[in-house]
């Protein structure tokens, strides 16, 4: 631990110390009552020093929106940094429980790791708060269905950090492109997300301190400390699921609401891939997941992959770490080629761009506005922050609902199962179940660890 990260944290003990009591938070909610601004309060919020930081970013966006009253993270030095932001005017926590009792927040931003971020945010739902989490939300499918009943009980408004689903000029015109015949009749969707790495075993170490690791772990299969497992956690399946769930989410998302729309599901998973070298063939990947089986300390998520989703309308989405077509000249790592009967186009975060682009027309360019407009449920794209804030308001549906949310994650899901089980799945969107595979049923849900996290 470097001298500047400990004196840091010591500099700072005094005002630690008054937060975790509470004693300012009455004052601060009433405060904020007299301004008409919401109360904002902010969980996991990553460190500017670190690669991670995301819930960070999200907090301060929200926060232009919003009043932050309070910061909760289970590393002092980030928790110090962010309140350093906010002129050193924030409570403080390391227990997210006890700042949604004592804050009583009306916003809550969740930019936890990935295993937290579906119990985290059922207790923010139920404590009364509006919920904007990062994705991916969830670690199984079974969470899926838990996060979207407790958000139909209590009515309140949660937005999913899928930013492209605000990227007008690019994603949603794709979409609006497919859905208006722009592509044709048959379009399928062929989709990089790009591979992962599959470095490891690591040495574990001392846990820094000012960390909670205890609760950093929480309910996840316990594990000691090293840096690999908290900075890289994407790749760990104990965390979350590799570029499936990372980049999944973001791109696989999109072409499931071009090609897919409403509840439709795929019916049929089937796909090869490889994993690290600490996995052993023919692995018992449910007992891992379940924390009775274990592994070497490495990262343990595919490193390659290609699985296809196939769906009862027709459609196909093809999801690999890189796509490659030797014959007609389709070679890309990360984006979606969606493909029909009059032409293809391709998209990402840096373009849009084919025939059917070039082909447009004025009237054509009038009428993508007008039906983005319909994707968008009348509100105006670009801002998904914005988008979630403007829900809050008219307690409408945001642009990521968990709603379509959690269907994305299901396909992220089955793209996994598929490459542990090693053979082709039938799935039953509706009913939510594998079609009698009592062994493919065993992934659906998870057990979670009993831990006593550290005041």
């Amino acid at each position: 631990m470097s001298t500047s990260r400990r004196q840091f944290i010591k500099t700072s003990a005094a005002a630690s110390a008054i937060a975790a009591t509470g004693v300012s938070s009455l004052a601060s909610v009433q405060a904020q009552e007299a301004s008409g601004k919401l109360r904002l309060a902010s969980i996991g919020v990553g460190g500017s020093r670190g690669r991670y930081n995301r819930g960070g970013q999200i907090a301060r966006e929200a926060a232009r929106f919003a009043n932050m009253v309070a910061v909760c993270d289970v590393d002092d030095l980030h928790t110090e940094e962010f309140n350093q932001s906010f002129g050193g005017k924030l409570n403080k926590y390391r227990d997210y429980r006890e700042m949604l009792e004592q804050e009583k927040p009306q916003v809550v931003t969740i930019g936890t790791p990935d295993h937290w971020h579906v119990p985290i945010a059922i207790a923010a739902l139920r404590s009364g708060a509006d919920v904007y989490c990062e994705k991916p939300l969830t670690l199984t499918i079974d969470e899926g269905k838990q996060i979207r009943k407790v958000v139909e009980e209590t009515g309140q408004v949660f937005q999913v950090g899928t930013q492209q689903r605000s990227t007008k000029d690019k994603f949603l015109t794709a979409i609006a492109m497919v859905h208006t015949g722009k592509l044709g009749d048959n379009v399928n969707a062929y989709v990089a997300i790009g591979g992962a790495p599959g470095d490891g075993p690591f040495d574990y170490a001392d846990v820094p301190e000012g960390l909670d690791w205890e609760m950093w772990v929480g309910p996840a299969p316990k594990a000691d400390y090293c840096e690999q497992r908290r900075k890289m956690f994407r790749w760990y399946f104990d965390y979350s699921g590799g570029k499936m769930t990372d980049w999944g989410a973001h791109h696989i998302d999109i072409a499931q609401w071009a090609l897919a729309p409403g509840e439709n599901g795929p019916t049929r998973i089937k796909g090869s891939g490889e994993f690290p070298s600490i996995v052993p063939s023919e692995f018992d990947w449910a007992s891992y997941l379940d924390g009775d089986a274990t592994l070497p300390n490495g990262f343990n998520t595919a490193t390659k992959f290609s699985v296809d989703l196939n769906y009862d309308n027709g459609a196909l989405i093809s999801v690999n770490d890189h796509y490659k077509r030797d014959n007609d000249n389709v070679d890309f790592p990360n984006g979606i080629l969606f493909e029909g009967d009059k032409g293809r186009i391709f998209v990402n975060r840096g373009k849009l761009e084919g025939g059917p682009v070039n082909d447009l027309t004025d009237a054509d360019k009038a009428e993508l506005d007008e039906y983005i407009t319909k994707l968008c449920k009348g509100k105006t794209p670009g801002n998904h922050m914005g988008n979630f804030f403007e829900c809050i308001d008219d307690r409408s549906k945001p642009i990521s609902d968990v709603w379509s949310h959690h269907r994305t994650m299901t396909s992220c899901h089955l793209c996994n199962i598929a490459l542990m089980t090693g053979r082709e799945l039938q799935w039953d969107p509706k009913g939510e179940v594998f079609v009698n595979d009592d062994d493919a049923n065993r992934f659906l849900s998870r057990k979670s660890r009993k831990f006593d996290p550290v005041a």
